[in-house]
């Protein structure tokens, strides 16, 4: 990259010029001239000032460093919760991503036409100028390949980084081969930010609602400024963002001013809500913001509206696009954990229900065994035992204990899907002149029977 003393020394030309001009001390010479001979030191000081400027977009440093303390934190819960055995699952998870990954790979490499100085000179030569310009000092492996996308992509494996050329997008601006520069740009961009590198460490935080959306769209803003940085002209950055917008042909009719034009429509909910829900800015912005940075110029664009923003709170991203769909996968998540959590929930209530049942069945059991002793007869009510009702409920009448005939006791705990009382049942026998009980149920599953209430007969 070039020094900013540089950039001085460019600034400081202009600015001699300008002064000598209005000082007249440049005599007979025509002012016309000097006029003209100004404004180009300044478009072209401008010019290099916009290929050599910082080239990450101003909220993807703040966003990062947000995304890897939380990421930080996160990992360090889990290595020191699991006592360094998170480790081993994070090996054997690498290990997997690597055998899925290598599918892509080896397609690549025996399917896709490797560019080198041989093969594809041209590209090649654009990669290795974009290489230059935007710093990245170890050249990637590119390749061209057929697909029914419409795009590229960069990726890496086993330390080896890799740019993918998809054959459309050559083809499509044959007539304007300058603006596949954008397209290398953007990818070494990704490269030279090492945003593959990061991606699995701040995984943590990128799922997270909000954040994980605005660090993936500030990488893409961060990578465009590469794109753009590649290309020689305005031109070559418009054509190859209409391309992705119009297609193979439409592209090249494309009115800038009027696509331009729609980014007013996107301080509406739905325009709003679906950008802050995915992991790319609309291609109307990127073309507006990237065109303003090859000139040099601010660009603002229109608020999001604010109820996008609070719905967005609750969508996290789960990395497969936009807003719809990372809701229909919340919805299907809660719906997973609540078809878990639910049965397990009614169980956790049945049993404590039971329990409390149980407990209260067993004082009654207690005073059967003393009343049988004492009076060598089965009581005939709740009286006999010494209580006032004629049952014990509890204070929500989710069951009730009742005395029965030959000194059985139930507690009735429920009903059925089907409306068939359920019970939980303690009923006496004697066994060597000894009163011994035995505990069931009645439409009740023996797994939410407690522990003690064992059938002995």
């Amino acid at each position: 990259m070039v020094s900013n003393e540089k950039h001085l020394q460019w600034h400081h030309l202009t600015l001699i010029i300008a002064v000598l001009l209005q000082k007249k001390c440049i005599e007979n010479v025509n002012t016309r001239r000097i006029n003209s001979l100004v404004f180009l030191l300044r478009i072209q000081f401008l010019t290099f000032w916009g290929n050599h400027m910082d080239l990450v977009y101003k909220n993807e440093k703040k966003l990062f460093i947000i995304a890897a303390t939380l990421s930080t934190l996160f990992w360090l819960g889990v290595i020191v919760g699991t006592f360094g055995i998170a480790l081993i699952y994070l090996l054997f998870g690498y290990l997997f991503f690597l055998f899925a990954h290598s599918v892509f790979i080896t397609h690549l490499k025996g399917t896709g036409v490797k560019i080198g100085q041989e093969q594809c000179p041209d590209l090649y030569e654009k990669l290795t100028t974009c290489c230059n310009k935007v710093g990245v000092k170890d050249i990637p492996d590119m390749y061209l390949l057929r697909t029914d996308f419409f795009n590229a992509l960069a990726t890496r494996f086993l330390g080896r980084n890799f740019v993918v050329l998809f054959t459309d997008v050559v083809d499509a601006l044959e007539d304007n081969p300058d603006s596949v520069d954008f397209y290398i740009g953007h990818e070494l961009g990704h490269i030279h930010r090492k945003h593959l590198l990061w991606s699995v460490y701040l995984f943590p935080a990128s799922i997270l609602p909000l954040l994980g959306f605005a660090l993936k769209r500030a990488e893409e803003y961060t990578c465009d400024r590469y794109g753009s940085a590649c290309c020689e002209l305005p031109s070559d950055i418009k054509y190859a963002l209409a391309a992705i917008a119009a297609g193979n042909t439409r592209w090249k009719t494309i009115n800038q001013q009027s696509y331009l034009d729609q980014i007013a429509m996107t301080n509406g909910f739905w325009m709003s809500f679906n950008e802050l829900t995915s992991d790319y800015p609309w291609l109307t912005k990127r073309m507006a913001t990237s065109l303003a940075q090859k000139k040099s110029e601010e660009i603002k664009h229109p608020r999001r509206h604010l109820f996008a923003w609070i719905l967005s709170v609750f969508v996290p991203r789960f990395g497969i696009g936009g807003g719809g769909a990372s809701i229909l996968v919340t919805v299907a998540v809660i719906g997973i954990l609540a078809a878990i959590a639910i049965p397990s929930y009614k169980s956790y209530i049945q049993k404590a229900v039971i329990a409390s049942a149980f407990s209260d069945a067993q004082r009654v059991q207690d005073k059967v065994t003393s009343y049988v002793i004492d009076n060598q007869q089965w009581p005939a009510s709740m009286q006999d035992l010494g209580f006032n009702a004629d049952s014990i409920t509890n204070k929500n009448n989710t069951y009730e204990v009742n005395l029965y005939e030959n000194g059985m006791v139930a507690a009735k705990v429920g009903q059925t899907q089907s409306g068939e009382d359920m019970f939980v049942i303690l009923e006496p026998y004697v066994e060597d002149k000894n009163i011994k009980w035995s505990c069931y149920g009645e439409n009740v599953a023996d797994a939410v029977l407690p522990v003690n209430c064992v059938k002995t007969k």
